[in-house]
């Protein structure tokens, strides 16, 4: 393999440096959505059993013990629970974005490399078949041995592009089905904490129906 990479000629060197970065962003962002999946999980009953137990203060507690973006989003509107409900609203629907934005964080950059990748490739294999080109000009002959180091190189560069490219695609792929997952959640998740902060604001204590 690291014969290959080397016969691969100077644009090998980039495409690796977008790979490594790549899978850079494939880690970060593998445990980004791991970390907002896992705050999902079970967070609404512990919720639940918290503002029947103690009311705001805590549900609070409970926010604060579970890092992600649901509870985020529902700490920023127990924290205006006592401001009226508009401020409720608003609260939720400013931490609602943060944490969206947040889910798309780096996506982009994948891609970008996924872009990227296959055009170095090819810019490596146009590379190599001048340099083809040039030794049949300077050997005048075109044997194929003379264009076989050329040819090489511009299939290598090619070959190398596309599989960097496929890995970092089918990673985002993934990662696009996990945030869509948390999105769904999240969008469950603002039907229920809306009217949860309307109950503390009205002291109602029974929130049977979150159950």
């Amino acid at each position: 393999m690291v014969e290959l990479f080397l016969d691969g000629g100077p644009f090998m060197y980039p495409i690796l440096l977008l790979l490594l970065g790549g899978l850079a962003l494939v880690v970060e962002r593998f445990r980004s959505l791991s970390q907002s999946q896992a705050d999902s999980d079970g967070f609404m009953e512990d919720l639940s059993k918290a503002v029947k137990a103690g009311g705001s203060k805590k549900a609070l507690a409970v926010c604060e013990g579970h890092d992600g973006p649901v509870s985020n989003i529902c700490k920023a509107g127990l924290d205006k629970a006592g401001k009226g409900a508009d401020r409720v609203e608003k609260a939720i629907e400013n931490a609602g974005s943060l944490e969206m934005a947040f889910l798309e964080k780096n996506m982009g950059w994948l891609t970008a490399i996924v872009a990227i990748a296959p055009m170095m490739g090819f810019t490596g294999t146009v590379w190599g078949m001048i340099g083809a080109f040039e030794a049949i000009e300077a050997a005048n002959d075109i044997s194929p041995a003379v264009v076989a180091g050329g040819i090489s190189q511009a299939l290598l560069t090619t070959a190398f592009g596309l599989v960097v490219a496929m890995i970092i695609q089918i990673c985002q792929n993934f990662f696009s089905y996990l945030q869509q997952e948390v999105n769904i959640y999240f969008f469950y998740f603002l039907l229920i904490i809306f009217p949860l902060i309307l109950v503390l604001l009205n002291n109602v204590n029974s929130i049977l129906y979150l159950d």
